[in-house]
């Protein structure tokens, strides 16, 4: 290795070391680490069984596949009509319009189909198993102009290849993973530009079975921009009027959410977050309320410009008198997409993990009066007498614009 090299080593080392045995914060990380193996490791056993299953399901199909082709189908005209109907469906925008007629393995189509879809139809209906025959009296229109049967926008079913979905199948993610980590490994042993193609492509393919993502929202860009979604749900033994006072006092949430730093509010419905992220860096940014129902519902979102691009709202509803349902949904957009998301997550930056974990002392401070938060202990009777003034007036609703 050389100098350089195992200087790089040192620095990424020491940085570890200093993330996980510092005094203060050390054994929390260390603990959430561990248990995020265990998470990962639930994690992977549910895949691969999941991939079993998956494998075993698709060889059995496959398997009855190749026998079908070796022995006459003695499927009776129902079944072969709902076969055909299927098939019709997948390659038509108005399947509606064609009636199926079937007699001893033929079939007859009536009705009205667009000129474009007429060649995919007939070819994919003389493909269906046991139909030995295809008769086509339809009604061929260029456009759908005056064919009351046609109107609508309707939309094509056609079937894709499971590669160009946006979701794969178990078995697939496995293979294409698999293969990923091969070109990779190959790229890092091959000299010049095309190794590094060759393992920029494979990590690519990696990433994209690893997350089973497309890749236009693995990193972030167009209309998947929408990033990560967050959703929790959580019951509180406490009233509503309880719950809605330590939510919606924004200033109280650092003292038991560990992730926060610092919220201040800047003036009426607009505040200053700063966060820990990635390896502990502090992350800043503003946030403005979007909605605001007392003691039912609060919507936010950061402003234009903002480091983090995030949005949410949660909603509070009474169970009974002294029960609270919470339920949260969170998005937020990191700069790299949703592989931003996983780099985040590996250096200890993990908003569902930090939701879930805050949740927890929430329920915890509002129940027992007491949780401990970045290792020290926090009692209720603290944060309420240190709640901040809203300033909001108590109309019963009211909307901020962004």
């Amino acid at each position: 290795m050389t100098v350089q090299g195992r200087l790089i080593t040192g620095v990424v080392v020491g940085a570890g070391a200093m993330y996980l045995l510092d005094p203060d914060r050390g054994p929390r990380r260390r603990s959430l680490l561990r248990d995020r193996g265990v998470h990962v490791g639930h994690k992977l056993g549910d895949g691969l069984a999941a991939t079993a299953r998956d494998a075993r399901n698709r060889t059995a199909g496959a398997a009855a596949e190749l026998r079908s082709r070796f022995r006459k189908d003695q499927a009776d005209d129902e079944v072969l009509h709902e076969r055909v109907r299927s098939a019709i469906g997948r390659v038509v925008s108005h399947p509606g319009a064609i009636s199926v007629i079937v007699s001893q393995a033929r079939v007859t189509l009536v009705g009205h189909v667009l000129a474009h879809e007429l060649d995919a139809l007939i070819e994919r209906v003389g493909r269906v198993r046991g139909i030995e025959e295809v008769h086509n009296e339809l009604e061929i229109h260029r456009t759908a102009d005056g064919v009351p049967d046609l109107q609508g926008e309707g939309r094509s079913r056609e079937e894709r290849p499971e590669l160009l979905q946006e979701n794969w199948a178990p078995a697939t993610r496995l293979l294409v993973g698999s293969i990923g980590s091969i070109m990779a490994v190959t790229g890092v042993r091959t000299p010049g530009i095309p190794g590094k193609a060759l393992s920029l492509l494979g990590l690519s393919l990696l990433a994209r079975a690893a997350s089973n993502l497309p890749p236009s929202r693995l990193i972030g860009l167009g209309a998947a921009r929408r990033g990560i979604e967050v959703e929790k749900t959580i019951t509180v033994a406490a009233p509503v009027d309880q719950v809605w006072e330590l939510w919606s006092n924004f200033e109280n949430f650092p003292r038991f959410m560990s992730h926060l730093r610092e919220v201040r509010k800047i003036d009426e419905g607009r505040s200053h977050w700063v966060a820990d992220g990635p390896a502990g860096v502090p992350v800043e940014w503003d946030a403005i309320v979007t909605d605001w129902v007392p003691s039912k519902f609060i919507g936010w979102t950061s402003v234009e410009g903002s480091a983090i691009n995030t949005a949410g709202q949660a909603r509070f509803q009474p169970i009974s008198a002294n029960e609270t349902q919470i339920d949260v949904h969170m998005s937020y957009r990191p700069p790299a997409g949703a592989a931003g998301h996983a780099v985040a997550s590996l250096l200890g930056a993990d908003p569902k993990h930090a939701m879930d974990d805050d949740l927890v002392r929430l329920k915890s401070l509002i129940e027992e009066g007491k949780t401990r938060a970045n290792g020290e202990p926090v009692h209720l009777e603290e944060v309420t007498s240190q709640a901040p003034s809203t300033g909001r007036k108590s109309s019963s609703s009211r909307k901020r614009g962004a």
